[in-house]
């Protein structure tokens, strides 16, 4: 599985109350999109003067508290998605995924409860 980019991410019903607090500590937002495939997910992306990334998902109409995940983007979303599945993670949106023109990703819960947000963009 080749990483391309690791990096925390707030999972949240809030998510211009959590961009808010983290702008307050020096983050920029480097974009924020809502909508985001057929599943409706906001994301706003977020960078601070010292180079770290956060993102912040807004995922409407699943059930899940507040969570800090780990963001994980790949080369190879099929192979990273069953490594995954292959070590008991569940996808949060049952057999879905967040498909665009530029990505694919979806959201997993490990066994022990922490959240990944695996993710591949679309290279043209």
């Amino acid at each position: 599985m080749q990483i391309t980019t690791f990096n925390p991410q707030i999972v949240t019903q809030d998510a211009e109350a959590a961009a808010a607090f983290f702008e307050e500590l020096g983050f920029e937002r480097r974009h924020d999109r809502e909508e985001v495939g057929e599943l409706g997910v906001r994301g706003i992306r977020m960078k601070n003067a010292d180079g770290f990334y956060l993102d912040i998902s807004q995922p409407p109409g699943l059930d899940l508290p507040d969570m800090v995940a780990i963001r994980i983007n790949v080369r190879d979303f099929d192979e990273a998605f069953e490594l995954l599945r292959a070590r008991g993670f569940e996808n949060v949106y049952g057999d879905g995924r967040v498909e665009t023109e530029s990505s694919r990703s979806a959201f997993l819960i490990s066994p022990t409860g922490f959240g990944v947000n695996l993710i591949e963009h679309i290279r043209r």
